[in-house]
């Protein structure tokens, strides 16, 4: 019994988190008009968060495994009560982007904190899937009830008060773990290096920097320095880690063929969910010309699939063989896809919520199964650094989608475009509103259409390839690590 109590203390971080990724975005236009930051500082207010959680998820995940998840833990939410509220009272532009860095560093340790703590508080497998599922479902249900829980902090405070609902919620998790989660961490490990710190961070930050480039403001000079020098500090970690008898990262685990297939099932899953919800909720809006809100109202049926696959999967985890199930799952999310292919103009609506809703019923299989088999297949004393690959993959997987196709849905928008149409109309569709040619505007939501359509096959084909490699790649049942890699992770500290 404790140990779902703890779980429902660990699900309240789990569900903050997924909620800030969210609800930021209603209230940048109140912030606007309060702070008056530039454009480039507005860019920062709203990339900094991703960028710090982004670089940090591998070396707080390791630094768990040393001083203890569960200090991690609430060190982590300590620090992310106190930014927030530095955050909800900023004065200027510089207050608020330092504050957004710094709940990024404290989210990093919560995370992997969180997923690893699960991995040790519930042994057996059964259990530990259905604990996993239950994290997926907060995850989603978080994703989901930003907009919704945003607008009704709007509506009657001011834009603070969204940073400001952290605050509570880190409260009672500095009350409750100290009595309902155990301590865990790797009794033999050693100490920190920092050179691989450095190094991880030279490889992680100059990545999220270019792919986001790429994605909002396409390729140039600068995003693709960007990307080689992530490329060779990347290496030189590796190298690092390889040399090293206890290293920040083990590279050895991407050796399992399960491992490696999990974590290319969260990354390109999550890289194509992404996209298409971003261009999803932009047809909601622009397109079929819905409210934030009833936008928001939209969208909760695909959430509730979510939520209830997630927690279902585990179960019938007990008779399919994992691999087979999240493989499964993603050709269920291809069908979803490929009904966004065949939306026409803007009175698509019900194709849409019915697409949202087939994908979203396959994206929480995934969630659930590949993130348990990506911390089941390490050894226990990695469970924190297993678990911020498993969410490193996920975050790199949202760059990833939007940088690739985002980038193909922008090129297509464009091409369907008019000849002569003014500059701001072919860089987004919002620009093309702001114009009010009502000519314009319906080309424009036409050639948008013609964009997540386009998407929608490419997501499709993803979808179809990466179940393949799953299927083949993740094979044997949903257990823990097997002895022999118990035994090899020992071998290398004796």
């Amino acid at each position: 019994m404790r140990e779902w109590l703890g779980l429902a203390v660990l699900a309240l971080p789990t569900l903050l988190l997924s909620v800030d990724a969210t609800v930021l975005y209603l209230a940048l236009p109140h912030l606007t008009t309060d702070l008056w930051p530039t454009a480039t500082q507005t860019l920062w207010i709203v990339d900094i968060y991703g960028f710090m959680i982004g670089g940090f998820l591998i070396t707080m995940g390791t630094l768990g495994d040393r001083i203890g998840r569960r200090r991690l833990l609430m060190l982590g939410a300590l620090a992310f009560g106190a930014a927030s509220v530095l955050a909800a009272y900023a004065t200027d532009p510089t207050v608020l982007i330092a504050a957004r860095a710094l709940l990024g560093v404290a989210g990093a340790t919560l995370m992997p904190s969180t997923l690893a703590l699960i991995t040790t508080m519930f042994r057996d497998p059964a259990q530990r899937g259905m604990a996993i599922g239950v994290w997926a479902a907060c995850f989603s249900a978080g994703l989901a009830a930003g907009p919704l829980i945003g607008g009704a902090l709007l509506e009657l405070f001011w834009w603070g008060s969204v940073f400001l609902l952290a605050v509570p919620v880190m409260v009672v998790l500095l009350v409750a773990a100290p009595i309902l989660l155990p301590e865990a961490k790797d009794p033999q490990a050693g100490r920190i290096d920092l050179v691989s710190v450095a190094l991880s961070l030279a490889a992680m930050l100059p990545a999220i920097y270019g792919l986001k480039v790429i994605a909002t403001e396409g390729t140039d000079a600068g995003a693709l320095a960007a990307l080689v020098a992530s490329v060779v500090f990347g290496v030189l970690f590796v190298r690092r880690q390889r040399a090293l008898a206890d290293p920040l990262l083990d590279i050895r685990l991407f050796t399992r063929p399960s491992f490696l297939g999990a974590l290319l099932a969260l990354l390109v899953g999550l890289a194509v969910v992404g996209v298409v919800y971003l261009f999803a909720t932009q047809y909601l809006q622009m397109v079929s010309g819905l409210s934030p809100l009833h936008a928001g109202l939209w969208l909760l049926p695909s959430a509730v699939a979510m939520i209830v696959t997630s927690i279902v999967a585990p179960m019938l985890a007990r008779k399919i063989a994992p691999g087979l199930l999240v493989a499964a799952s993603l050709a269920v999310s291809a069908v979803g896809y490929l009904l966004l292919a065949f939306v026409d103009g803007p009175n698509g609506l019900a194709l849409v919520v019915a697409g949202l809703i087939v994908i979203y019923l396959g994206i929480g299989p995934m969630m659930a199964l590949g993130t348990d088999l990506v911390v089941s297949r390490a050894p226990a004393e990695r469970a924190g650094s297993a678990a911020a690959m498993s969410e490193t993959s996920m975050e790199f997987g949202l760059a990833l989608g939007v940088a690739v196709l985002g980038s193909l849905g922008a090129a297509v928008y464009r091409s369907e475009l008019p000849g002569g149409t003014p500059a701001e109309a072919t860089e987004s569709l919002a620009g093309a509103l702001a114009v009010g040619d009502a000519d314009l505007v319906a080309a424009a939501r036409d050639a948008f259409t013609s964009a997540m359509n386009a998407v929608g096959w490419a997501g499709a084909a993803a979808a179809v390839l990466i179940a393949v490699v799953t299927a083949l790649l993740v094979r044997g049942p949903q257990a823990g690590p097997t002895q022999p890699v118990l035994e090899e992770a020992a071998t290398s500290r004796s």
